[in-house]
C-alpha cells in the first residue's frame, strides 16, 4: 500500500503525536498511538499484500493471492530483502501448477534473497528437487533434496522427501 519509507515517516510522526499527548496528560490516548506506531512498524517488516495473499494461498485460491501479489508495484525497490525473497516464494508456489520454468527462476530467486523461516527454505529447496528431477538432472536432485531434509527440522516435509527419494531410484 505504502512505500516502506513513507511507513517509517508515518511511524515517526505517530510517534511524536503519542509524547505531544503522554505531555498533554492524554495518557489514554498516547497508549493507543503506541499500538498504532507498533501496527505501523510491523507492516513494514510484514507486507500487507504478501500476508494477505497467504492467506488466500492456505484457501488454494490462486487467482485470489495472485491478484493480491499484482497490487505490489516493482518489488524490487518497494519491498525489503526478505519480502522480496517472500514474494518470489509465492509466485513460484503459484507457478509450479502450469509453468515449470518460471516456477524454478522464482525459487532460486526467493532462496538467493532469503526466507526467514527454515521451513519455508527447505519447501522451495524440496520445491526445486523436484523440478530438477522432471528435468532429469539427478545430482541436482538429490543434492536440494539432502537440504531440505536437513532444514525440516520439525519433520513436517518428510512424507514427501521419503516419496522423491523412491522416485529417483526409478530414474
Amino acid at each position: 500500500m505504502f512505500h516502506r519509507y513513507i511507513k517509517l515517516g508515518i511511524a515517526a510522526v505517530l510517534f511524536a503525536v503519542s509524547i505531544w499527548q503522554f505531555v498533554e496528560g492524554n495518557i489514554g490516548n498516547g497508549i493507543f498511538l503506541l499500538f498504532l506506531i507498533s501496527l505501523v512498524i510491523l507492516l513494514y517488516y510484514k507486507n500487507e499484500f504478501i500476508l494477505l495473499a497467504f492467506l488466500k494461498l492456505r484457501k488454494q485460491d490462486f487467482d485470489g493471492a495472485k491478484k493480491w501479489l499484482d497490487k505490489i508495484k516493482n518489488p524490487d525497490t518497494a519491498l525489503v530483502r526478505k519480502q522480496n525473497g517472500y514474494y518470489n516464494y509465492l509466485l513460484g508456489i503459484m507457478c509450479s501448477q502450469t509453468n515449470l520454468n518460471a516456477s524454478e527462476k522464482y525459487m532460486k530467486k526467493a532462496i538467493e534473497l532469503g526466507l526467514n523461516m527454515d521451513q519455508d527454505l527447505a519447501m522451495a529447496k524440496l520445491q526445486l528437487a523436484g523440478i530438477a528431477m522432471t528435468k532429469r538432472r539427478k545430482l541436482e536432485a538429490t543434492k536440494l533434496l539432502s537440504e531440505a531434509q536437513k532444514l525440516d527440522k520439525q519433520g513436517a516435509l518428510k512424507d514427501q522427501v521419503k516419496m522423491m527419494k523412491q522416485q529417483m531410484k526409478k530414474i
